[in-house]
Order: C-alpha cells, then structure tokens, then sequence
C-alpha cells in the first residue's frame, strides 16, 4: 500500500490542474529526479501535449467567468485524468491493485475539482479581476510544491492534500451565497442578450 498516499495526493492535484501534474510528474521522471514516474509520463510526446495544455490553462485560469467555463469543460477531464495517473503510478509500483488505484485518484480528483469550481464562482462575484489571478497563480504553486514533495515525501504530501481538500470544502460552504449570487448574475446576463441590445421596458 506504499503508493496510496502517492495516488491520493496526485488524485488531489489532478481535480485542481491535471495538466500540470502530468506535466511534472513526466519532467521529473524523464530527467531521472525520480524513478517513481511510469513511463507512459516520460515519453516526449505526453510531455509536449501537457506542457502546452498547461500554458493555455496557465492563461484561462486568470481570466474572470473563462475561468469557469474551463472548469465546466473539465469536470469529466479532471477525474479522468486523476483515474489514468494513479492506476499508472500502480502499476509502476505494484503494491496497489490499479483498479483500486484509479478508484481513489479518480475520485479524490472530481471531488478536488469540485471544490476548486465552487471556488471559483464564489471569486467571480468580487468585481475586480486581480482575485482570479491570486488564487490562480496559488493554485499553480501549490499544485507543484505538493507532486514534487510527494515524490520524495508520500505521506506527508497526502496530509497537506487532505488538509487543503477539507479546507477548501468548508470555504465553499460558505461561500455558497457568493455562488448563489453569481448564477442568479450569469442568468440576469443570458437574459439581457436573448432580448436583444437596445430592448427599453415600455417601447414596442
């Protein structure tokens, strides 16, 4: 079982941006910091294709309601993305069913990415933009500090991940009138558009 908290963590990591933990686990292990990376990460062509998402993500992440609309795109991403990264890392070390492995990764990834969409719209409420890139560029640090602390420190990385995941849980239930705020917003917009520029109460 040496691997779960391994599995958890990148599970974690993959909800909030799957790209870049694919990313550094792959850069890690082809540059042989580690060699606790699967191969199937390491190959030039994933590498190529994660960096390049992680650079548009890196961008779409900063920008207020684009933010959302990614996480929208990504809530099936993520998951999945978290299920292929912890039954590879399982395989790789074979003290872990991968079954079972991506089980774990999958799950604690959609439950990351929830948290982090909640979030998310809780932030779109203020109505400055700066907000958006903080906890953006947080959310990158991070994401990276935990994958490299876990290649070298499992069970600890498991513990911060477990930590920020019941934090960031209770933050969105109470931000969840921010949320509430922000759809009833983003209905108020579709609203005005179907009606068409122009549109004055009162006029035929």
């Amino acid at each position: 079982m040496s691997v779960l908290p391994l599995v958890f963590t990148s599970g974690w990591a993959s909800g909030i941006n799957a790209y870049a933990v694919v990313f550094l686990l792959g850069l890690m292990g082809a540059t042989g910091i580690s060699d606790e990376v699967p191969p199937a990460l390491e190959r030039p062509d994933v590498l190529i294709a994660a960096g390049v998402l992680f650079l548009c993500e890196a961008v779409a992440d900063k920008i207020p309601y684009v933010d959302t609309a990614w996480d929208a795109v990504h809530t099936a991403i993520r998951p999945v993305a978290g299920t292929v990264v912890a039954a590879l890392l399982a395989g790789h070390d074979g003290s872990l069913p991968e079954l079972a492995a991506g089980a774990v990764g999958g799950t604690t990834a959609l439950v990351s990415h929830l948290v982090k969409a909640g979030l998310r719209m809780g932030v779109n409420t203020s109505p400055e933009p700066a907000s958006n890139i903080v906890v953006s560029l947080a959310e990158d640090i991070g994401v990276s500090g935990v994958i490299v602390l876990a290649l070298f420190h499992p069970v600890a990385a498991a513990a911060v991940a477990a930590t920020l995941l019941a934090l960031g849980t209770v933050t969105v239930f109470f931000v969840m009138s921010r949320i509430r705020r922000y759809w009833r917003r983003w209905r108020e917009r579709r609203r005005q558009r179907r009606s068409g520029p122009g549109t004055v109460s009162g006029w035929g």
